[in-house]
C-alpha cells in the first residue's frame, strides 16, 4: 500500500518505503526461468505478453541497486533475472539479445538493437558492483557485443539495429539508444574502472549537447546512416513509444541529469552545468501543463504539445533531475519544482490501492492505456525515488556502493500520519 505524501514533498522515511514497495513489484516479476513477465495494471504477471530483454535488465537492475542497498531477499531474484538473460533472452545461435521471446513456445524477435543491449549492460554492471552471481560475466560478454555489432567509432556513437544474424543493419539512427547508453556505459565505467566506458559516454553526451544547443535545446532524436538530423521523421506516428516525432521533453530532463553524472564520472565537474541546465529548462517551460498539471510526451519544434497525454517516466526523470541539479547548483527552485511536480504525482500518478505509478494518464490525468498497457516499469519510478537518498555519482550502482545499506528504515511507521492510505 502506498502512502500519500505529506505537504512538503517525500520524506526520507517514505522514499526508503517505496523504493522497497518497489522492488517487491520487481521480485515478482522475475519467473522461475529468469526471464520478466510484463505487469498489468494490478502488478500482475501478464502471461499474454513476451518476456522482453529491456524490461528485464531494469528490473535486474532496480534489484541488483536493493541489494546493495540492504533489502532483503532481492539479491537472490536479481540472481535469477541475470540467469534469465542469459539462458532465456540470450541468442545462443547469433550471440547478443533477443528483443523478446514468447509468449509461445519458440515465438522471438530476433532483430538487435542498442536500446535493449544497453540495458544488458546496465544490469551486467549493476549486478556485478552488487556482487550478483554470474553478473560480471554478462557485463564482459555485453561490453563486447555494444562495441563489436553497435559502436561506430567514426561517429562516437551506436547505431540502432540490426537483423538477428547481425548482416543487415537499419539505416535508421537515434538519440534514444545513445542515451541509455550514456547510463549504461557509466555504470560499466563504476563497475570495472576502464576510462574508457566513461570517455564513451562523454563523448555522447557531447555530440547531443551540440545538436541540441543548435535547436533552441529540443534535442533531435532521429537521424540518417551518416547522422543527418531528421526533424520530421515519424510525424505521422506521434504516439509511438520509442521513436515519436518531435521533441520529447522528459528526454531533456533525462539528459540533464545525466550530463552532470558524466561529470562526476570524468572529474570534469561543471563543464556541462549550464548545458543541463538549458535542457532542463527548455524541457519545463514546453512541458510542464501550468494548467491542468503534468509534462506533455512531445511537442514540435516550436515547443508546442503534439502528443499531450502524460506518462509517469516524464514526472519520474524530472524530479530526479531537479533534485540532481538542486545537489550540484545549490540554486533552491529545483527543490521548489520538485515540490510541485511531487504534488501532482501524488495526486495522479501514485497508485495508492495497487502499487506502482499509473504508467499513461490522458490530458484529464485519468489513467489511460493507449500507448503504455499495464504498468511493466519501476526503472523510472525507483531510480527517481531512491536518487536523494544517495550521494550523486557516475552511476546510481556506484552511489549505491558508497552509501551501503541504507534502507534499514524502510519499515518504519509513516512518520507523517496524517497521511492516511488511500
Amino acid at each position: 500500500m502506498t502512502h500519500s505524501l505529506a505537504p512538503a514533498g517525500p520524506s526520507s522515511a517514505w522514499r526508503r518505503r517505496h523504493f522497497t514497495e518497489l522492488s517487491a513489484l520487481a521480485v515478482d516479476s522475475i519467473r522461475d526461468d529468469g526471464a520478466a513477465w510484463w505487469l498489468d495494471d494490478a502488478g500482475r504477471p501478464d502471461r499474454t505478453r513476451a518476456a522482453e530483454t529491456w524490461i528485464t535488465c531494469r528490473m535486474a537492475h532496480v534489484l541488483a541497486l536493493g541489494d546493495l542497498l540492504g533489502l532483503p531477499e532481492v539479491g537472490a531474484a536479481a540472481g535469477r533475472a541475470i540467469g534469465g538473460l542469459r539462458d532465456v533472452l540470450g541468442d545462443s545461435e547469433h550471440g547478443g539479445w533477443l528483443t523478446s521471446v514468447g509468449p509461445a513456445a519458440g515465438e522471438l524477435d530476433g532483430t538487435k538493437g542498442a536500446y535493449p543491449h544497453a540495458f544488458v549492460v546496465l544490469a551486467g554492471a549493476t549486478g556485478t558492483i552488487a556482487g550478483t552471481p554470474g553478473a560480471p560475466a554478462l557485463l564482459e560478454d555485453a561490453l563486447r557485443t555494444l562495441d563489436e555489432r553497435f559502436w561506430e567509432g567514426r561517429h562516437r556513437l551506436h547505431l540502432d539495429t540490426r537483423s538477428r544474424d547481425w548482416l543487415e543493419v537499419d539505416p535508421y539512427r537515434g538519440v534514444n539508444a545513445n542515451m541509455h547508453s550514456v547510463e549504461a556505459l557509466l555504470a560499466a565505467h563504476d563497475a570495472t574502472g576502464d576510462g574508457e566506458w566513461a570517455a564513451r559516454a562523454a563523448a555522447i553526451a557531447d555530440r547531443v549537447i551540440g545538436w541540441a544547443g543548435a535547436n533552441a535545446w529540443r534535442i533531435p532524436e532521429h537521424f540518417d546512416a551518416e547522422w543527418n538530423v531528421q526533424l520530421e521523421y515519424n510525424a505521422d506516428r506521434p504516439h509511438d513509444p520509442f521513436k515519436p516525432y518531435g521533441a520529447t521533453p522528459g528526454h531533456g530532463l533525462e539528459w540533464a541529469r545525466l550530463l552532470l553524472q558524466v561529470d562526476l564520472a570524468t572529474g570534469t565537474e561543471g563543464r556541462r552545468t549550464a548545458a543541463a541546465q538549458s535542457l532542463f529548462d527548455r524541457a519545463v517551460e514546453d512541458g510542464w501543463d501550468t494548467e491542468r498539471g503534468g509534462f506533455v510526451y512531445t511537442t514540435d519544434w516550436d515547443g508546442r504539445p503534439v502528443e499531450a497525454r502524460r506518462f509517469h517516466w516524464v514526472a519520474a526523470e524530472a524530479v530526479a533531475a531537479a533534485d540532481a541539479l538542486g545537489s550540484v547548483t545549490g540554486e533552491e527552485r529545483y527543490a521548489g519544482l520538485a515540490e510541485v511536480w511531487w504534488d501532482w504525482i501524488d495526486r495522479y500518478l501514485l497508485d495508492h490501492e495497487g502499487g506502482s505509478w499509473f504508467h499513461e494518464l490522458d490530458t484529464d490525468n485519468r489513467p489511460s492505456g493507449r500507448t503504455w498497457v499495464g504498468k511493466p516499469d519501476v526503472y523510472h519510478a525507483a531510480q527517481a525515488v531512491i536518487l536523494p537518498e544517495l550521494p550523486l555519482s557516475g552511476s546510481l550502482a556506484g552511489s549505491a556502493r558508497t552509501a551501503g545499506p541504507l534502507l534499514a528504515l524502510a519499515t518504519d511507521p509513516d512518520p507523517h500520519p496524517q497521511g492516511a492510505d488511500r
